[in-house]
């Protein structure tokens, strides 16, 4: 944890045992991927699905980029990868997909994507992470300048004050917050960086 960083509540990793919870049609309908795809990913972009899981989100991303578009799918459990992997290749949808297996303590991918990234994506995910502060800055690292950061988090599971500690956080890692609203019950802000 970085110096100066809050004491944060322990959160436990979703377990890859409950990955079809994660993809059901009643939660395509409250959550709406494809319109969250259509507002914050363009035609050509290349994306960041940080914490993608079994791809519920990414799949509507890789649709929306096209084919001369990228989206790079991260997650921790190599496991949720190999599910993320399945799904697009039988969407036809695994060309535009890029996966990559994650650290516990930093999102690794090689320097030469540094600034690449035109919009990323943390759905869910931040509390599951011992240094955000360390996460939030690699995504800075990652987007090009005015990229946006799409980050949630589920209410049930993240206090208001947990939340406002992150956005806090967002802020030293060089992010200016752009809208704030719920998406469905979840607290979620997009962010840009400065």
């Amino acid at each position: 944890m970085t110096p100066g960083t809050p004491q944060r509540p322990h959160h436990h990793l979703f377990s890859v045992q409950h990955a079809a919870y994660l993809d059901t049609p009643l939660r395509r309908f409250l959550y709406r991927p494809d319109r969250l795809a259509e507002r914050y990913v363009n035609y050509g972009s290349r994306v960041l699905d940080f914490g993608c899981g079994p791809g519920f989100f990414s799949r509507e991303f890789a649709r929306r980029v096209g084919e001369i578009g990228q989206v790079w799918c991260v997650d921790l459990q190599e496991e949720m990868l190999e599910i993320l992997r399945s799904k697009m290749a039988a969407e036809e949808l695994l060309a535009r997909v890029r996966t990559h297996q994650c650290r516990p303590d930093t999102i690794s991918l090689p320097q030469e994507l540094h600034g690449t990234f035109d919009t990323a994506f943390a759905i869910f995910v931040v509390h599951e992470v011992p240094d955000p502060g360390r996460l939030f800055r690699e995504i800075a690292l990652l987007l090009k300048p005015g990229g946006r950061l799409f980050y949630t988090e589920p209410l049930l599971e993240v206090s208001g004050k947990e939340f406002r500690e992150s956005l806090e956080i967002t802020a030293g890692a060089g992010f200016l917050q752009t809208e704030r609203f719920f998406y469905f019950v979840n607290r979620a802000v997009v962010l840009k960086k400065a």
